[in-house]
């Protein structure tokens, strides 16, 4: 028996569909899901120093594998891109293992716009040409990267970020910004009732919000997009088993399950050859979706968010 450790919420029953009871009937090792907390980094260094092993596997962030990494707290995977054919090449490490992928992408209401809709964050930051409520998430995190991208500096060129630029990008934007947003369901609800007409949100609440039959579409055009996926903690008893079914996240069809559910694209691209069309066009990973897009680069976050944080906020009250 193994316990996984994942973000509860829909995620369990996709994850239990597609990797959890599919692992078990394969392998005959039981798998037990708990619900992690949202950032579970001192929960896990916990386990590890206490050596109560409650989790064997836990999904982690690209900034949560990163703060795990440098403290030593991570198990090596000990297997190589070889072993699951089709995994981006960003997704895989020698101590962790990405299966889904999310993106920040801008979301705006079709009933609004019509054929006059925005299609970029220099767009979004057009109130002469886009007249109408906007909303920002109140975090640097993405915000930073979008007044850059409306300040005209190319998706490819992004890091390491321009702060004071991006700070006088923020200026022009700020006196427009209706609602400064802090959690994912606010965001969903503030485009589902129409009380902002675009939004910079979370591409799987923008797609729940769709799916629920508001009038709202989401342009993919300079999404920042990240990974989560899969670390065990170092020293784990069960180590061998956990890798056993890390590995087996990593299958192509696998992942295309979870998809039915979740609106994150899956980590092995291999995964479209089992995705309906209509389906696959709603994913961060879908290729005409993926191209557009520039993946958040965690390690300059890493160096620079207390920093950032402190800033942003001092702005936001300023």
């Amino acid at each position: 028996q193994i316990t996984v450790a994942d973000p509860g919420g829909p995620y369990s029953p996709a994850f239990r569909k597609a990797f959890y009871d599919p692992f078990e009937k394969a392998t005959g090792i039981k798998v037990v899901n708990v619900a992690r907390e949202a950032e579970p980094t001192a929960q896990f260094k916990a386990i590890v120093e206490t050596k109560s092993y409650t989790w064997d596997v836990c999904t982690l962030t690209l900034s949560a594998r990163d703060i795990l990494m440098k403290q030593n707290l991570l198990e090596p995977l000990n297997f190589a891109a070889a072993d699951v054919p089709g995994l981006m090449p960003e997704a895989l490490t020698s101590h962790w293992m990405g299966t889904d992928v999310y993106s920040t992408i801008l979301g705006y209401r079709a009933d609004k716009f019509g054929n006059n809709a925005p299609q970029s964050w220099a767009d979004f930051w057009n109130v002469e040409k886009f007249p109408g409520r906007r909303s920002l998430r109140k975090n640097p995190i993405d915000t930073l990267e979008q007044a850059l991208l409306a300040d005209g500096v190319p998706l490819d060129q992004l890091y390491p970020l321009d702060v004071d630029r991006a700070f006088k990008s923020l200026d022009r934007i700020k006196k427009h910004v209706s609602v400064w947003w802090t959690g994912g369901a606010q965001s969903s609800q503030l485009i589902q009732s129409g009380e902002v007409d675009m939004i910079a949100l979370w591409n799987a609440r923008a797609q729940a919000v769709i799916d629920g039959g508001a009038p709202v579409k989401i342009n993919w055009n300079q999404g920042l997009y990240s990974i989560e996926g899969w670390g065990i903690p170092k020293g784990n008893p069960r180590a061998d088993a956990a890798r056993q079914f890390i590995k087996f996240c990593g299958d192509a069809a696998r992942q295309a399950v979870f998809t039915e559910v979740l609106a994150y694209g899956p980590a092995n691209l291999d995964a479209y050859k089992h995705i309906p069309k209509d389906r696959a066009q709603a994913l961060p990973t879908y290729e005409d979706n993926l191209k557009v897009m520039t993946i958040a680069k965690e390690d300059w976050w890493g160096a620079n968010r207390s920093k950032m944080n402190e800033r942003f906020n001092a702005w936001i009250l300023g």
